[in-house]
């Protein structure tokens, strides 16, 4: 048998068969486990591999029909005993060819004398087969509910998993179309800052060539000026009475202090006049070059702006197409 039996009780397919009786889990004291009017009857069965219900604890009879079962058996031994010598061949043969049921009890059949099973043998026998074929079905309406229950629970984890496979293929397409179009607006504003920067070289490579020629313009006009200027000597009238003195008087040469003196306080005055020209001339320059390229610059921001404002703009664009999306 394809049953299992566990401590006096035996499972299969989710019933349970539960203290010895023909009642199952769920099931209607009335139904398996009901009591016959002359006092009750009891039926432990089980499924076999076909799902057929087999008796395995037989038929608990009352006191009163146990008592007129033994005195009809008796009766029926008293009438087989004049046949015992001739054989019993005939009531073999006879008990063969009777079907058995499925549980291995027997229906009451004749004995070889023609006498008939008694009529509450028969009326037992036959609700012993209600009962039997009632407990049958109620097991199998069990069976195939658990069966749809759990066919059904199945079947809603599988469409759960096929619904959250679905949303995850749709949020990838739609991730991958979005990430296109992100890639795609990152290549045009690299194509774009690219060109700025490419714009921004130029215009400091001219700036820079225009500063340089107006410097090298500058310097030379400053140095033809200086040029053009009075290089006569100083003080020279002076350095000519100075070196007659020394000339005359080569023994007394003391005789020249006071014109060596005169001639140091020329030099003197001399070296401040010039010293306050060459101050004057490079004040001059700092400041055509501070104004040369305070315009310079002037120029360079205001270019510089310009490309900054454009640069700004596709930036704060770029910006919300991301906050956008």
């Amino acid at each position: 048998m394809g049953a299992r039996y566990v401590g006096g009780r035996r499972q299969r397919g989710g019933a349970a068969l539960r203290g010895g009786r023909g009642v199952p889990s769920g099931r209607p004291a009335g139904m398996g486990g009901s009591e016959s009017s002359q006092g009750g009857r009891k039926v432990s069965f089980g499924l076999d591999e076909r799902e057929q219900v087999r008796v395995l604890q037989g038929i608990r009879l009352t006191e009163d029909v146990v008592n007129r079962m033994k005195e009809s058996q008796n009766k029926r031994d008293n009438q087989r005993s004049p046949h015992s010598s001739s054989g019993t061949a005939p009531f073999s043969t006879a008990a063969e060819g009777k079907p058995k049921s499925p549980t291995g009890i027997q229906p009451p059949t004749a004995s070889n004398s023609g006498q008939k099973a008694t009529v509450a043998e028969q009326e037992l026998y036959r609700r012993y087969e209600q009962e039997q074929a009632l407990v049958q079905e109620e097991l199998l309406r069990l069976a195939k509910r658990e069966r749809e229950a759990a066919g059904e629970t199945l079947s809603a984890a599988l469409q759960r998993e096929r619904n959250s496979a679905n949303e995850e293929r749709k949020r990838a397409a739609q991730l991958a179309v979005e990430l296109q179009g992100r890639e795609a607006e990152l290549k045009r504003q690299e194509a774009f800052y690219k060109e700025q920067l490419a714009r921004i070289e130029r215009k400091n490579a001219e700036i820079y060539k225009l500063t340089s020629e107006q410097y090298q313009e500058a310097a030379t006009k400053a140095e033809e000026w200086i040029k053009r200027r009075n290089t006569d000597p100083v003080c020279a009238s002076l350095q000519s009475e100075i070196l007659k003195c020394y000339q005359e008087n080569q023994r007394e040469v003391l005789k020249c202090s006071e014109l060596a003196k005169e001639y140091q306080r020329c030099v003197s005055a001399a070296q401040k006049v010039i010293k306050a020209s060459l101050l004057y001339l490079l004040a001059l320059l700092t400041v055509l070059h501070s104004v040369f390229f305070w315009e310079m610059s002037l120029r360079s921001v205001v270019s510089f702006s310009q490309v900054g404002v454009l640069i700004g703009d596709k930036f704060s664009s770029g910006c919300t197409f991301a906050h956008s999306h």
